[in-house]
């Protein structure tokens, strides 16, 4: 049980910090101007940073109060999902899909165990 607990932190740390800085790379590199213009959303990529760092203060905030870690998972979970079909929209390969589709996944995982821990 004890090892469970420890992973889920771990990943929930971890799926902060990649969240945070995915987001802060949206907002502020000429990589993602060049990517959002690509999927056709170029006006929508500060949003989508802030989402991704709102979520991912988010899932730390949520230690404090569990609510907003669920929120915070499920939102996460909920704008990956977007992100997978816009690629799968604009068909981009199998192997550019997968970070959204794992992040989706890992997001869902903590959800969901975070709601079985209740």
């Amino acid at each position: 049980m004890l090892n469970g607990m420890v992973f889920l932190n771990v990943l929930i740390v971890s799926l902060a910090v990649t969240f945070f800085c995915y987001g802060l790379a949206c907002i502020f590199t000429n990589h993602m101007v060049e990517e959002f213009a690509r999927y056709g959303f170029p006006r929508f990529r500060r949003l989508v940073g802030s989402l991704e760092i709102l979520g991912g203060i988010g899932l730390l905030a949520g230690y404090f109060v569990p609510q907003v870690q669920y929120m915070a998972a499920g939102g996460l979970a909920l704008l990956m999902f977007s992100g997978c079909i816009l690629r799968l929209t604009i068909r981009d390969s199998a192997l550019q899909i997968l970070p959204a589709f794992s992040l989706m996944i890992l997001n869902l995982w903590v959800l969901f165990a975070l709601l079985g821990r209740r």
